[in-house]
């Protein structure tokens, strides 16, 4: 006869009772391995699938009622990557979810696909009975009809379980919130699923050193007033200042150049100056850091922000500077010389603040030499004049939720959703949607074959909780982002280190007040004391295959 598995709650010791929650995890092998002694057994097999994000009662009795169905359950769920149930689900990482459900006396095999719907585990386990939720009774979704179809099409049933008791997942998430100890459990699932560990880790770090990177955009100067408060003004109802200090940071495409400079990397920056003495003191600074860069004369001079600061609050920015797009001759010597920096660039930035340097005829010029000489292109945007769309099939985008949703008109619909289209619309390969204190969403396609079906496909999603302990000032995190992330795509690591990096590096940066670079040491230092990267949590593959 089959033998399944004995409940794990009869042993007393902990090292056991995991054993037994383990081996009730299984590969699809092992699972097809599984039914067919089941079946050689006599014994009818029974399937159900979904998120289990947080099991609560609603699920309990639904398994209870599917086990009663036959004599073998198997329960198959959803990998985290395609859960697109809003920018925080999943709540729960799939290695948990899968353990939480082995724990279930009446469970007998967890399998964790790596499909978006239960529809090609069925065809391949073909369950005599598949249970399903009683709201999928007269449901018209697209994903249930499909898994319905295979269902009927070999000969078995679809039974609807009671529902006697419904809860949300959703719901009780919203209710609960986000804990710290759950943001770490996954971000130690993340490090392991991914391979992303220390070693690995600095190896990349030192081959930045070999890299050249070219940045194009807009140079801003960030002007900080610092200010003491002296009450309401005796005038008017406002806010009354005394200017105590300032400082002046050399930011925008400049910055992105100053990050990558700073973590080892060769930079060259192309962008528009005038003859001002803000022109001036870019140059200082950036030949001071080893940039090389080119000003293209062709305005009156440098944007300058002004921000004032109370007692390290943000009251208000007032901008200096208009939009001054490249005429055709600034346009046409600008194409050649990123056209000829290419031609030893292991990567390209664009940074488009929304000021004129990036322009659509520019794009249109550069695109197709850049895309041949150079292995990693890259993109971010930043105010409403700038355009992510023009970023026709490049590496990377690292937009905000906001951006993307403005720049869509959308702001009602899922992020993957959202996400789905503006990739859509570039082309591009990755995408990084930034969400600010909730750290990113990391976005991949199936396929990286253009063409390919899985192309244009669902995406791919994991999410990475932010690294900041405490945040002092957000100006420039997503600089600080892109360069890192570039810069480890193009020593040819793979999406999730680079993410990972990219996030370190605002991690960093959000501790700064001002927009400073990332040093390399500090990177190193900070990345050193990281416990999920800790050699403990990678001496064993992880126990959760999905295929």
């Amino acid at each position: 006869m089959f033998q399944r598995h004995e409940p794990a709650f009869k042993n007393c010791e902990d090292e056991r009772v995991s054993a037994s929650f383990q081996s009730k995890i299984v590969s699809l092998s092992e699972l097809l391995s599984a039914v067919k002694a089941a079946r050689q057994a006599g014994e009818s097999v029974v399937q159900c699938h979904g998120c289990f994000d947080i099991v609560h009662p609603g699920h309990i009795r639904y398994l209870e009622f599917a086990r009663q169905q036959g004599d073998v359950l198997i329960v198959s769920l959803t990998g985290d990557s395609d859960i697109s149930k809003g920018d925080q689900r999943p709540y729960i990482p799939q290695e948990l979810r899968a353990e939480n459900l082995a724990a279930l006396m009446f469970v007998d095999f967890v399998y964790v696909t790596p499909d978006p719907t239960a529809v090609e585990v069925l065809g391949q386990v073909k369950p005599d009975v598949y249970v399903k939720g009683r709201e999928y009774e007269h449901s018209n979704d697209a994903g249930f009809l499909a898994e319905k179809n295979v269902v009927e099409g070999y000969g078995g049933r679809i039974i609807f379980s009671s529902g006697e008791i419904v809860f949300s997942s959703t719901d009780l998430i919203e209710r609960v919130g986000a804990r710290p100890e759950t943001e770490s459990h996954r971000l130690n699932f993340v490090c392991r699923r991914y391979r992303i560990t220390a070693e690995r880790i600095q190896e990349t770090l030192e081959r930045f050193r070999d890299l050249h990177v070219l940045v194009v955009g807009d140079v801003v100067i960030d002007r900080y007033v610092l200010c003491d408060t002296l009450g309401v003004a005796s005038e008017s109802p406002m806010i009354s200042l005394v200017e105590r200090d300032g400082h002046s940071y050399v930011g925008g495409a400049a910055i992105v150049a100053r990050h990558l400079a700073a973590l080892g990397a060769h930079a060259f920056l192309l962008t528009a100056g005038g003859e001002d003495k803000q022109t001036e003191m870019v140059t200082d600074v950036l030949g001071a850091e080893g940039i090389e860069a080119h000003l293209i004369e062709s305005r009156a001079g440098i944007v300058e922000k002004t921000r004032y600061l109370a007692d390290d609050s943000k009251l208000f920015k007032v901008d200096r500077g208009q939009r001054h797009p490249l005429d055709t001759v600034s346009e046409r010597r600008a194409a050649l010389i990123l056209e000829q920096q290419s031609k030893i660039a292991d990567a390209v930035i664009f940074c488009d603040f929304g000021y004129g340097m990036i322009t659509e005829g520019l794009l249109g010029r550069v695109s197709p030499t850049l895309r041949h000489n150079v292995r990693v292109l890259s993109a971010d945007v930043s105010g409403g004049r700038a355009g992510l769309p023009g970023f026709k099939n490049f590496d990377l985008l690292c937009p905000t939720e906001r951006e993307v949703r403005t720049m869509l008109n959308d702001f009602s619909s899922g992020l993957s959703s959202v996400a789905w289209h503006i990739m859509d619309k570039t082309q591009v390969r990755h995408l990084f949607v930034t969400l600010e204190k909730r750290g990113m969403v990391v976005f991949e396609r199936r396929s990286q074959q253009r063409g390919s079906p899985e192309w244009s496909n669902r995406l791919r999603s994991e999410q990475l909780p932010s690294f900041a302990d405490h945040a002092v000032d957000r100006l420039g995190c997503g600089d600080a982002l892109l360069a890192a992330a570039t810069l480890s795509l193009a020593a040819g690591e793979d999406l999730m280190r680079a993410a990972y990096l990219g996030n370190a590096a605002a991690a960093l940066e959000l501790a700064m007040l001002g927009n400073r670079p990332v040093e390399f040491e500090t990177l190193q230092e900070w990345l050193g004391n990281r416990r999920e990267l800790a050699p403990k949590m990678h001496e064993r593959e992880p126990a959760y295959a999905s295929s």
